[in-house]
């Protein structure tokens, strides 16, 4: 699936597992710093905030070093899906020590999510990025299995 059709799913609610979660608030919000390892709390179905989302995924999978791999992600991160989809879509492409990094970040989504940085989402907020994190996960244990050395 291209990035218009993530975009769709998006505005539309599609897939649960690649729905990017509701947030009020980011329209009455400044504009937060847009770039490509931006943790943007903008991550509701605006079109400003789908824009957003829509610049941060291309920016993502426009970068050769994919160095955005190793940064931290936040709740935010895991509830607008950005990260988890880029990594969804680049498996193919990530060497074993940055699926080994992905892995790690998606199993660790539901967690995060959860906890005190996840505050601010709403349970089906919080259930729908433990989702798509937990999809993400296997997708990625799978790609280790076929080309990783144990």
């Amino acid at each position: 699936m291209g990035l218009r059709g993530f975009v769709a799913r998006i505005a539309v609610g599609g897939a649960l597992a690649l729905s990017v979660v509701a947030l009020s608030g980011c329209a009455g919000s400044p504009a937060p710093e847009i770039g490509p390892w931006s943790t943007s709390r903008c991550v509701d179905d605006s079109p400003a905030c789908i824009a957003e989302r829509q610049r941060t995924l291309k920016a993502l999978l426009s970068d050769r070093e994919r160095r955005w791999v190793r940064e931290p992600a936040n709740a935010d991160s895991y509830a607008g899906g950005v990260r988890l989809f880029a990594f969804k879509t680049r498996k193919r492409d990530l060497t074993c020590p940055e699926l080994a990094a992905a892995r790690r970040e998606a199993e660790a989504g539901p967690a995060v999510l959860r906890g005190p940085g996840g505050r601010h989402l709403t349970p089906a907020q919080v259930s729908r990025g433990a989702m798509l994190s937990t999809e993400v996960s296997r997708e990625l244990a799978g790609e280790m299995r076929r080309r990783c050395p144990v």
